[in-house]
């Protein structure tokens, strides 16, 4: 639909499909822009008309074309109602179905589920999130600085190779992909094209350069040249060039930790310090990237890679700038309470919630805050915040859908689920636990500082990080193919591992096998609710587009019923009269996770009340056959909520 008109009152209500038989009475057209109505050409200086259109302020047109502006939201209110009239026609002839029992239409679904729910949303808009811009504003200095220091590092390391790269714009791809790439072959789109050895580029006369008698050129041009030679892309764009995005980068660059290459300590002029590159700190060359070896390996083969890590912090550091920092110091999204009210929309595929202006659903994960960032999400003095969370939601809701007893057992047993996960796929983990040289969990007693034998997730930490990224990989309906891009191994061997995990899971494969055949024969899939994804033209699509499509059908119910569950919890939350008269309310919902707000004085009380509304988020009840886990913490921030 995205695709096809959009989901704009304009582009649904002059849609024929979409507008089914409505009220007679009603005006059978469909909502105008106000591009189409108010707009005007501007007029170039010879007073002819340009090709711009242009729109006065909405205050303008109140005040100075009031009768055609009344006119418009007429049409406006109109084409909502045929809309609603339409929408409600279609509903009503689709059959609802609740966890596998019928309940009515799904226009009883609306008027039970999503009509409330939208509610809630409207009142979380209005109430938004107070934000502290003092502590965004130090933040975005830190980061500038430190961004600065990093770009330096990189820029000195390939002056050695190239002296006009310390003039170089370290955020241009096209700069970069010179640098590293210079020379080679387009094989993938243009075979015989290749990138230049040397390319001239202009760049921004930041240094003033300026010939004598002249005045200083806003540009000045610089020689870029390929530094390396045998440096193999791993990734490419789509016109056959080799890509130089962050993921890409890093892959050059290796798994460095971040504290080897940290920004903060601009003392030392050389590109990368001695102790940087300690054996101590980096035991072997596994942990470094592909742009070791390329550069002859030992030390110069280590500056590169911490050349390369430096410039994917510039990577890190601009997102965050560009997608959080700045944004929420934007006077355009904040009013004078210092509250962000952003608009909260129920328009993806799975039915999860999606926010604009700004994006608030969109925070980094708290590995990557390197700024702390939810720390600026604060509460009204004298006030709490409540962040509540689920556990695993999505595992579980897996669990219950394909009813797996291997998974919902682990979930009644408790503890590290990945670790359970880990233990069940491999026979020599089994045996150590057996024989008790590693412990699955630990429960620290009084006066003990370690375990008595090693923990499993330390002992077995790859095998865990295995084990976790497929208990996620499966629920999103990732194939053996996307396993081995992500873990760089061959198909065959994502196939082993896929096999280990299956082996103790029958029933997951069996209902995957299940919800791809729904998708061919009905083109459309459920969600524990009974909301549906549907797949149109099923009939018609390519090879490719089917596996995308049997990997929608697998993540859609999973996604979508969590999705299912958030809402109901929300909706339990919000009818709860105890917190509405302790005075806490609802302030945002980000994919498993709802953030309250109310009086510090009545937090523990409001946070279990939260717990059991979302423990129990189907009128008090839980029909899952797993216990949903809930996490909630009180804090004065977001951040020292999680």
């Amino acid at each position: 639909r995205r695709l096809d008109g959009g989901y704009s009152l304009e582009g649904l209500t002059n849609d024929s499909r979409v507008m089914g038989v409505v009220p007679k009475e009603l005006q059978k057209i469909g909502k105008r822009s106000m591009k189409t109505i108010f707009g005007r050409k501007k007029i170039k200086k010879d007073g002819s008309e340009g090709k711009i259109t242009t729109i006065e302020s909405v205050e303008v047109l109140q005040r100075e074309d009031r009768e055609l502006w009344i006119s418009y939201s007429s049409l406006d209110s109109m084409s909502t109602l045929r809309l609603y009239e339409s929408l409600k026609s279609k509903l009503e002839k689709k059959h609802w179905t609740f966890d596998g029992c019928p309940r009515g239409s799904l226009y009883d679904f609306y008027e039970e589920y999503w009509r409330p729910f939208g509610a809630i949303l409207v009142k979380m808009e209005t109430a938004g999130m107070l934000v502290d811009r003092a502590y965004l504003s130090e933040v975005e200095k830190v980061a500038v600085a430190q961004r600065k220091v990093a770009a330096d590092k990189f820029q000195k390391w390939a002056s050695k190779y190239c002296p006009d790269a310390k003039y170089m714009n370290v955020n241009s791809d096209t700069q970069i992909r010179q640098l590293f790439f210079g020379g080679i072959e387009n094989s993938r789109r243009n075979p015989g094209e290749f990138l230049p050895k040397s390319r001239a580029l202009k760049v921004p006369n930041d240094v003033n350069t300026v010939t004598e008698g002249k005045k200083a050129p806003k540009y000045r041009t610089i020689e870029i040249c390929s530094i390396v030679e045998g440096l193999k892309p791993e990734v490419f764009t789509a016109s056959g060039w080799p890509s130089v995005s962050g993921d890409a980068l890093r892959s050059l660059a290796g798994k460095l930790k971040t504290d080897l290459y940290t920004t903060e300590d601009a003392e030392d002029d050389e590109y990368v310090s001695d102790s940087e590159i300690s054996v101590d700190d980096v035991e072997d060359a596994t942990s470094y990237g592909t742009a070791y070896k390329a550069f002859g390996g030992g030390k110069e083969g280590k500056e590169a890679c911490y050349a390369i890590a430096a410039l994917c912090e510039i990577c890190s550091i601009d997102s965050l700038i560009s997608n959080f920092i700045l944004p929420l110091q934007g006077n355009r999204i904040s009013c004078k309470e210092g509250r962000i009210h952003c608009s909260l929309n129920i328009n993806t595929e799975t039915g999860r919630l999606s926010a604009r202006a700004p994006n608030l659903q969109n925070q980094p994960a708290l590995e990557k805050d390197r700024y702390k960032i939810r720390q600026a999400f604060v509460a009204a003095p004298g006030n709490s915040l409540i962040v509540a969370d689920y556990g695993q939601l999505e595992l579980r809701i897996l669990a219950h859908l394909a009813n797996c007893r291997s998974m919902l057992d682990a979930f009644k047993a408790g503890g590290d689920f990945h670790s359970r996960t880990a233990m069940n796929m491999y026979q020599h983990i089994r045996e150590a636990v057996e024989e008790k040289r590693v412990l699955l969990e630990w429960d620290p007693q009084p006066g003990q500082e370690k375990p008595p034998v090693p923990l499993l997730k330390d002992a077995f930490g790859a095998e865990r990080r295995k084990a976790k990224m497929l208990n996620f990989s499966i629920a999103y309906g990732k194939t053996a193919a996307g396993l081995a891009r992500d873990w760089k191994v061959s198909k065959r061997e994502a196939d082993d591992t896929l096999d280990l995990w299956y082996s103790d899971r029958k029933e997951v494969k069996s209902w995957q096998r299940e919800q791809k055949e729904l998708a061919y024969e009905k083109s459309e899939v459920y969600t524990l609710l009974g909301r549906s994804r549907r797949f149109p033209n099923i009939a018609s699509v390519s090879s490719k587009q089917w596996k995308h499509i049997e990997r929608a059908a697998i993540n859609a119910p999973v996604q979508g019923s969590a999705a299912d569950v958030a809402m109901c919890a929300m909706i339990e939350i919000e009818r709860n009269t105890r917190l509405k008269e302790l005075g806490w309310t609802l302030l945002l919902q980000v994919h498993d996770e709802v953030i309250l707000e109310g009086p510090s004085e009545s937090a523990d009380v409001a946070k279990a009340i939260v717990v059991e509304c979302m423990s129990k988020p189907f009128y008090g009840t839980n029909i899952l056959s797993v216990d949903l886990a809930v996490d909630a913490k009180c804090a004065q921030n977001w951040y020292a909520a999680k």
